[in-house]
Formats: C-alpha cells, sequence, structure tokens
C-alpha cells in the first residue's frame, strides 16, 4: 500500500493549529514575539544596509539569491533618501561581544539589527523560514519581532568521503543545508584506508594510486564477497578552493581531516615507505578482497588501498624520519587551501601491533624513554601539533589523542561516549563533543531498517534529547565545552540520496540543540514545527528518512509468563493501526486493509510472523513494521541475571533473551541484544513446571573490530529447585557456526526433566595484541537463549 507521508504532514499541522501553534521556525529562537497581522512581499523589495559594503555582501547576494529562486522576487538597492522594504543595520548587542541579531517585520516592513554580518546572515536564514514554505505568490510574513543568539560557538556537521566519494555539486548542496539550519562548522574527512580525496601536487600518487580501491566489500562488514569493481575519485585543488570559498561565503568554516597515524593504508598503497614494513602484504581478508588485487599482489604490487571497513595494522612509521617529512609537506599543501584556524589529524583507531615489530619505532621509544607504544603515539601527535602551532593552526584530535598524554594546545573530539571529553575539559583542554550514541548518524534512525547501516540506533528523539555539556562538569570547566557536532561515516553511504535519508530529520534536531537555549527546548514544540521543515525537505527535492512516522513495536511479558504481548504505539494522533499474524503454511499475503484492528497488546504463544501499519481511511501512513517470533520452551518464561547489561546496551533487559525474538540483522538491531561490557552473561531460567528438555541454545554476536567478541567458554546447568544446579557434562557441543555475526552454541544431551536452566556465558577476557581496542576488556552481545 503507498505511503502517503503528505497525508501525515497535513493531519499533524491541523492537529497543531488547534493549538498554540509556535512558528515553524528550526532552530527555534532565542525570544519570539507574534504580533497580529502579516506583511506581504512584493515583486520588487529594495534592500538598504548600514553595513560596510564588504561586510553586508555575503549577505546581500544570499538573500537576493534565495528570493529570486523561491519567490521570483526582485530584491534592488533603494534609492537613497527613500525608505527601503529591508533594511540591514549594524547595532551593538546585549551579548558581551557575541553575535546576535533583531528581526522585526510590521507594516514597514522588514528590519535587521546585528552585531556582525555573520549574525545577519543567520537573520536572513530566519527570515526565509517565516515565508511560506511553497514559495510560488504567496508570500506573506507574520509581523513579528525576534531576538536570537546561538548558544555555542562550534556547531559542527562531519562529512567522510573517502569510504565513499562524493562530487562538488554535491559537497556544495550538504554546505547548503548547513546554512540553512544555522550550523558553522563542516568537518571534511578527506583521507581514509579505502581512499585519499585530496590533491596533493608534490605527491601525485596519493591520488592517482591512493584515490582508488579495486573493490569493495558486499552487504555489511564482513560482507558477502567483493564487487570487484574499481572506485575511487578525489578533488583537484581548485575544487577544494570552490568548495571553502562556496562555504565561507555562507559563513561556514571548512575543517580538512588527514588522518594519521593510523587510517593510512591508501597513503601506504601510493608511498609503500611510510609503513613500517614496506615488503609486507597489505592484509585483506580472502573473502573481502577483489580478483584484481590477489592479481596485483602476485605480480609484486603488494600494498592496496583496502576494500573492506575496519582497522589495520599498517599505519605511518613512528620511527621514520622520512614519515614526518611526508606529513609536513602534506601539511604545507593543505593549510595554503583551508583558511581555518584549526586542522584536524584524527589520531584515531591506530593499531600498535607494527610499532611493537619495527625495529626503527623501538629505537624510537629508547631514545626518547618512551614506556609504551601509546606514549609514542603521543609524541607522534605533539611532534605534528608543534609544526602546526608554527603555521598558525591549531590541532584537533579524536579522543584517543588523551591516551599517553594530551598535546599541549590541542581541542580533543570526544566519540567513544563522553569521557574523552570530560577529561579534556577537566585538563583545561577544549572539547567538541561527538559521541557515538546519539549523534553518529551512521546509525540507523529506524527500528524497522530499510537499507543497510553500520548499526546502533539513533532515533530522531535520542538526537533531539542531547545535551552537549556533561552533567559530570562544573560550571568553569562546562566553559571548555565549544559545541557538538553530528558524524557522517559512509561505509554505506553509496550515493547522495543515502547520506540526505541518513542526516534528514536528525540534522533539523541537532540544529536545535546547538543553536537553542537548553531551557527553550521542547521536544512537544518541535514534532509541531516538524511538518513544516519536511515539506522544506521535498520542496528542496532531499531524501529524508520517515522513522518519524514508523510504529513503534515492543515484545513484553505476560503477567503468568505464558507467552508474550506484542505492543504497538504511533506518534500520530487519529489513526487506526492495522495487524496481521502470518502462521506457518498459510500463504504469506499482507492485506493490511482486511487485517485485525490493533487496540491492545496481542497475546502470542507460538511461532509466528506479525506485522503491522498505521492507516487512515483505507491510506497506509506509516511504514510497515515486521517481527518474527520464533517460540520455545524458554520463550516468554521468568528470567533472573546476576550481572546487568550495561546501561549502553541494555536491550529490554532480561527478558530480551527470552521474549522469541532473534536477531536477524546485527547492529543494525543492537535492541535485540544485550551487552556485557567486560563481563560474563549468567541467567536462570524459571520454565514455570518440570519440562522434558533435550537442547539449551544461547546465540551471541561478534563484530571484532567493534570490540565484541565471542565468548571464551559456554556452561549450561538445570536444577529441580532453582537453588541447586548441575552442570551438564554428558551433552555434545555444537562449535560455533563460523563466518556468522550472530552465533549459536549449544548443547544436546540425553532427555531429562528440570524446572530451572542456568546458562554462564563468560566473557573472552582481554582483547588481545593487534586487535582494535587491544588491552581493554571486550564487549559480550547475547541474543536469545533457547530451552527445547
Amino acid at each position: 500500500m503507498r505511503l502517503t507521508i503528505s497525508f501525515v504532514i497535513a493531519l499533524l499541522a491541523s492537529i497543531a493549529i488547534c493549538g498554540q501553534q509556535p512558528l515553524n521556525l528550526i532552530p527555534y529562537p532565542v525570544k519570539v514575539e507574534q504580533l497580529p497581522g502579516t506583511y506581504v512581499m512584493k515583486n520588487k523589495m529594495t534592500f538598504s544596509s548600514a553595513f560596510p559594503a564588504q561586510e553586508q555582501s555575503r549577505v546581500n547576494a544570499y538573500l537576493k539569491d534565495q528570493l529570486k529562486k523561491n519567490y521570483n522576487i526582485d530584491m534592488v538597492e533603494a534609492v537613497k533618501g527613500k525608505p527601503a522594504d529591508i533594511i540591514l543595520f549594524a547595532r551593538r548587542m546585549p551579548t558581551s561581544g557575541k553575535i546576535a541579531y533583531e528581526l522585526k517585520v510590521d507594516k514597514q516592513g522588514i528590519r535587521i539589527d546585528a552585531n556582525f554580518d555573520v549574525a545577519a546572515f543567520y537573520a536572513v536564514q530566519t527570515l526565509l523560514q517565516l515565508l511560506p514554505v511553497e514559495g510560488g505568490v504567496k508570500r506573506e510574513i507574520p509581523y513579528v519581532t525576534i531576538f536570537d543568539q546561538p548558544r555555542f560557538d562550534y556547531r559542527g556537521m562531519h562529512l567522510d568521503v573517502g569510504r565513499h566519494f562524493f562530487p562538488v555539486a554535491f559537497i556544495k548542496r550538504y554546505i547548503d543545508y548547513l546554512a540553512y539550519h544555522k550550523f558553522n562548522t563542516f568537518h571534511w574527512h578527506l583521507t581514509e584506508d579505502q581512499g585519499w580525496r585530496i590533491e596533493i601536487k608534490k605527491y601525485p600518487k596519493l591520488t592517482s594510486i591512493g584515490g582508488w580501491r579495486n573493490g569493495t566489500i558486499i552487504g555489511r562488514y564482513p560482507g558477502k564477497g567483493n564487487d570487484n569493481i574499481s572506485y575511487g575519485g578525489f578533488y583537484t585543488q581548485e575544487e577544494i578552493k570552490d568548495v571553502v570559498k562556496y562555504a565561507s561565503d555562507r559563513f561556514i568554516e571548512v575543517i580538512p581531516e588527514i588522518e594519521m597515524p593510523g587510517h593510512g593504508s591508501a597513503a601506504i598503497a601510493a608511498y609503500p615507505w611510510l609503513s613500517c614494513f614496506p615488503k609486507k602484504p597489505t592484509a585483506i581478508p580472502a573473502n573481502m578482497i577483489s580478483t584484481k588485487s590477489v592479481e596485483e599482489q602476485k605480480n609484486g604490487r603488494i600494498k592496496l588501498v583496502q576494500e573492506t571497513w575496519g582497522v589495520f595494522d599498517d599505519v605511518f612509521c613512528a620511527g621514520n624520519d622520512s614519515t614526518f617529512l611526508f606529513l609536513e609537506n602534506v601539511i604545507d599543501e593543505v593549510i595554503t587551501l583551508f583558511p581555518s584556524n584549526y586542522f584536524h589529524l584524527g589520531a584515531d583507531e591506530c593499531p600498535k601491533t607494527h610499532w611493537k615489530q619495527c625495529p626503527r619505532c623501538q629505537q624510537r621509544m629508547k631514545e626518547l624513554k618512551l614506556k609504551d607504544e601509546h606514549e609514542l603515539q603521543s609524541w607522534f601527535v605533539q611532534r605534528i601539533e608543534k609544526y602546526l602551532n608554527t603555521k598558525g593552526k591549531t590541532l584537533i584530535g579524536w579522543d584517543e589523542i588523551l591516551e599517553g598524554g594530551l598535546a599541549p594546545n590541542a581541542v580533543v573530539m570526544s566519540w567513544r561516549g563522553e569521557a574523552g571529553g570530560i577529561e579534556a575539559a577537566k585538563q583545561k583542554h577544549k572539547v567538541i563533543m561527538t559521541p557515538g550514541n546519539p549523534v553518529y548518524f551512521d546509525h540507523t534512525q529506524s527500528l524497522n531498517e530499510d537499507s543497510v547501516t553500520i548499526g546502533g540506533y539513533n532515533p530522531l528523539e535520542k538526537v533531539y534529547a542531547y545535551e552537549p555539556v556533561p552533567k559530570e562538569l562544573n560550571e568553569e570547566q562546562s566553559k571548555y565545552v565549544l559545541g557538538a557536532q553530528a558524524n557522517v561515516w559512509t561505509e554505506y553511504m553509496m550515493n547522495t540520496r543515502k547520506v540526505e535519508y541518513m542526516i534528514f530529520p536528525r540534522m533539523s534536531a541537532l540544529s536545535e540543540v546547538v543553536w537553542s537555549p537548553k531551557e527553550n527546548r521542547n521536544w512537544e514544540s518541535f514534532e509541531k514545527r516538524l511538518p513544516a521543515q519536511i515539506k522544506r525537505y521535498e520542496k528542496w527535492k532531499a531524501n529524508y528518512s520517515k522513522a518519524f512516522f514508523d510504529l513503534k513495536a515492543t515484545t513484553l511479558p505476560t503477567g503468568n509468563f505464558d507467552g508474550v504481548l506484542w505492543k504497538l504505539e504511533t506518534k500520530q494522533p487519529s489513526t487506526e493501526i492495522k495487524y496481521i499474524e502470518h502462521f506457518a503454511g498459510r500463504p504469506y499475503e499482507l492485506k493490511f486493509t482486511e487485517g485485525k484492528k490493533y487496540t491492545t497488546p496481542v497475546p502470542l504463544s507460538s511461532t509466528r510472523l506479525m506485522a503491522a501499519i498505521s492507516m487512515v481511511n483505507g491510506n497506509s501512513v506509516s511504514n510497515p513494521v515486521y517481527q518474527n517470533f520464533l517460540f520455545n520452551k524458554a520463550t516468554g518464561k521468568k528470567i533472573t541475571l546476576v550481572n546487568q547489561p550495561s546501561t549502553k546496551y541494555p536491550g529490554d533487559g532480561p527478558f530480551t533473551l527470552v521474549n522469541g525474538v532473534q536477531n536477524e540483522k546485527g547492529l543494525a538491531r543492537s535492541k535485540e541484544f544485550i551487552g556485557f561490557e567486560g563481563t560474563d552473561c549468567e541467567a536462570v531460567i524459571d520454565l514455570g513446571k518440570d519440562e522434558e528438555i533435550s537442547v539449551i541454545r544461547a546465540y551471541v554476536f561478534e563484530q571484532k573490530a567493534s570490540w565484541i567478541y565471542p565468548p571464551s567458554s559456554v556452561l549450561y546447568y538445570t536444577s529441580d529447585d532453582g537453588i541447586n544446579f548441575k552442570q551438564i557434562t554428558d551433552g555434545n557441543y555444537t562449535a560455533i557456526v563460523p563466518n556468522e555475526p550472530v552465533r549459536k552454541m549449544d548443547i544436546t544431551f540425553s532427555k531429562r526433566k528440570a524446572k530451572y536452566v542456568k546458562v554462564l556465558i563468560k566473557n573472552f577476557g582481554v582483547i588481545p595484541d593487534g586487535m582494535a581496542g587491544a588491552g581493554n576488556k571486550p564487549w559480550l552481545f547475547v541474543d536469545e537463549i533457547e530451552v527445547n
């Protein structure tokens, strides 16, 4: 059935009008006073400015272009001595030098007072949002007085072009999205293991060789093979200059990121001497490597651009002075292209395996009296920072730069949660908050995943609820939090439409988080303004996720533990939920118009497929939601855990292990796991009565690149009273199924009766050397426990 999102938008908008409807502005200003009446824009609007010509030129040009393109309004300079329809006036604001503006619309026309041209530009964005979304001949603006200023100085969006490359036209479009939402920073991730994307004239092989890979893995990591299609591209220095100017004209600062010392496979493929071991072949797993790369390595070209995702041992050699000469030469060319005061060098996910084996790196450590390779990385970063400082640049790095000692003037980007940002702020270092949960926009925003993502679940509501200043910081320490940014890693974004789908509408939510005062943010108000924003996406012909309109499905235990309940919820008032039950042996038909009307949670006691959708007058207004339920003797039963799961991956609590839902999509459905950070999973299931059983099976998840490891062992026990348990030692264990992210670990034994079952799933222990996260305690992810 066709999805009618426009119908939903109209429905929600009409409902909002019944109450006190805020103006459809995102991000919402500090103070808004709406008065009776509207101002009608004319076909030709006159404009005057008290700003110096150079300062107001970008503002004037942008407004003129937008009015003509979207509303066919011509903007001309007013005749001297005559009143203008739009007035831009330079005025000091009561903000202690911070940028701010006041926008006033009344019968006289439109007046913008601003203390800087960038503040005037933000006022223009607000003015454009006051105009009707539809554009065309309807050009009325409500009488209004708005005072506004941003909460944070740093309001950023990131884009990775290393995994997948996007043309200059889209980069400019992306910058337009940032400008509209009043972001002021574009973090451009230009180099990666899978591709070097910026022309460096001194080292042409960086793009002629490092800019191209021989193939790409198919599907979600670890993939289903390689597509064997040559892939790549890069930006010339002239194109970079063009993008930087385009951004500057929209008051957006572009920060380049050149990854070092890790994520250097593409550079090493171009210049193998950058590696600790130039004659050691690039390691690509056999099931992920292209046929062309296999042939090239046989014929002597052993260093390759990576074709799969993850973290790799082949990093820049810290013991080779030529490495630093190379990097300094690269930096010299990059900084001429980017006037930003900041330079991002990454410094994340750098395995130390090769450094530990490299004689030159070990000699360097000995000479510098460094105790370990973490200190070697710190020395590497500090050496690069000193060079950047001589060029007038400030270093930004991911929070790994804290390890081994923080570079003196560095800014920390906290991505592995907030701990790094908290630590850095307490050390009086500036911080940009960008934690994976909730501002990694490569994570799915729908539990009903309709395309491949890297995993995780960051819905719109979670993004809007994010507070960039951690509660662990006091008032003085909080001043070191510059702001926040969302990261867009593109492993699974092969085209521009997918990028748009992943950022919208979450970018709108984040824009309000970083702009509007904390005390003014209100989810209910944002919900009412969102339909108009979605109309804007459609006007831009931008792709966007409709997850906001989806049904929320939850599996719950019954009161007497004799099955499960399927609960459905909708954000959309006045809609009807229809559901279908599909049993084995019946034709697979999903005719929702013939489905049952949902009123209360649906009780289930046997295996089946459930499907549901929201409808109005026979039309669907949400994506369908599906759920397979696979029943066994443990499904829906009472379960207790000795160790509670991490708050980062709590699932639905212990019930997650017996709810009949088996994970089929890895981290994209992380809610279907419970995660234990360095601890064991010990679960006791009360079957309710003596049951004859002969199989117990546990489902676990493995993704070592994400620090998620299989257990070291699984032990199974039975009991009659829930107190005295006896280990099953006479059964046959099934080996873990290889090459499958979700693995079964089971035991088959002679039939016996038991009322209680205990499963002890032991954590792997410590991540071994050479692996991502080496030396740390790994995650243990458990999905379902079956008893049959």
